[in-house]
């Protein structure tokens, strides 16, 4: 069965009409299927060319640096943390991985890396095998672990709802099939963006916005705070504090697709071959990971975060084409602003190094 067969079925037990959450987790996870799930080459510097094609570029493939800067942090949560074992999801080609494992050396006795994906793991596997054993693959996370958690990129492809605003009330937006294609359609629905209780006062929406919440995200960061019985968690990703991802100018909301290096707004065509994605809500997640135990360590954006972390340091030992690609890194028009960074703590926090510096927690 194809993927596009997959998802009418789908469709069609569920009365013609399928959350966009259900369509999206589909398109990028159906087993086999999914873009995540299928053999399609994704991460890389070019569309085509010397490294096989690929959709998008992660700040590990841009620049070896990002470990090893990142590196910095995560040691010093091993250490107040008193754990050995870090926990990477969605590790991709397996670049953060072994810069991590080059940087840390013996202080990390595991490095075990969840991931959804057969392809990418095999690819992770031929990646770090000269770290044999100390390399582990697990199928979803143990009901309690000791480690440093480390998500890359993980948040944002992480299933949405998409709401619609009418003038007057919300509905949500799904997909249907017409007989020719997968198109929009809107229901009743209860759900609303949960503005007073991150904090945010009422917005006057625009008719006709659309806007995502980020159920499955949320959840996520509670599975996490229910199984980190010791230890810390950084998440890394594009977005923005609640009260600029619902600021009434942004009417169209942030699902973004990404094929062949080139971004479109249309998850409905391309299905399965090209990336969905949509901006973090980062007072949605550090709310949720307060409320399920987690201290927030900071907040703050990739470039503060890498400067914390000594990145000065190494791009002095660079030549010049590293320090150029490590640049992008931290360039307010490239990844350094819309890119940000979320610690967490099980239990008492400590003085994380990477927000020392340009800490924004009261910004969410």
């Amino acid at each position: 069965m194809d993927l596009l067969t997959l998802i009418r079925q789908e469709i069609a037990a569920a009365g013609g009409w399928l959350g966009f959450d259900r369509f999206m987790e589909l398109a990028l996870y159906a087993p086999g299927l999914g873009y995540y799930s299928g053999p399609r080459r994704k991460f890389g510097l070019m569309p085509g060319g010397a490294d096989g094609g690929s959709d998008f570029v992660t700040a590990p493939e841009m620049s070896p640096l990002f470990g090893r800067a990142l590196a910095v942090q995560v040691g010093q949560a091993l250490q107040a943390t008193g754990t050995d074992t870090v926990i990477e999801f969605g590790a991709g080609s397996g670049a953060l991985a072994a810069q991590l494992l080059e940087a840390l050396g013996e202080r990390v006795r595991r490095y075990q890396i969840v991931d959804l994906s057969g392809t990418l793991r095999a690819r992770q596997a031929e990646r770090l095998a000269r770290w044999g054993d100390q390399v582990q693959w697990l199928d979803a996370l143990p009901e309690r672990f000791e480690a440093v958690v480390v998500g890359n990129e993980v948040l944002d492809a992480m299933p949405v709802q998409l709401v619609r605003f009418d003038g007057q009330r919300w509905w949500e937006r799904g997909v249907a099939w017409d007989g020719a294609g997968f198109v929009w359609a809107d229901r009743t629905s209860e759900l609303a963006p949960p503005l007073e209780a991150q904090g945010v006062a009422p917005i006057p929406f625009v008719p006709d916005t659309v806007t995502e919440l980020h159920a499955q995200g949320e959840a996520f960061v509670r599975t996490l705070a229910a199984g980190l019985a010791r230890g810390a968690a950084f998440l890394i990703d594009y977005g923005f504090p609640a009260a600029e991802y619902y600021h009434p100018q942004r009417i169209g909301g942030t699902l973004m697709c990404h094929h062949e290096h080139r971004a479109d707004p249309d998850p409905l065509v391309l299905v399965g071959e090209k990336d969905i994605t949509a901006h973090v809500n980062f007072t949605g997640v550090a709310l949720t990971g307060q409320d399920a135990g987690l201290t927030v360590l900071g907040y703050t954006s990739q470039a503060n975060f890498l400067l914390n972390c000594g990145l000065i340091d190494l791009l002095c030992e660079s030549d010049l084409a590293g320090r150029a690609m490590a640049h992008r890194l931290i360039a307010e028009h490239e990844m350094g602003e819309l890119f940000k960074v979320i610690g967490f703590a099980a239990g008492e926090g400590f003085d994380a190094i990477g927000f020392a510096a340009g800490d924004r927690s009261h910004m969410l």
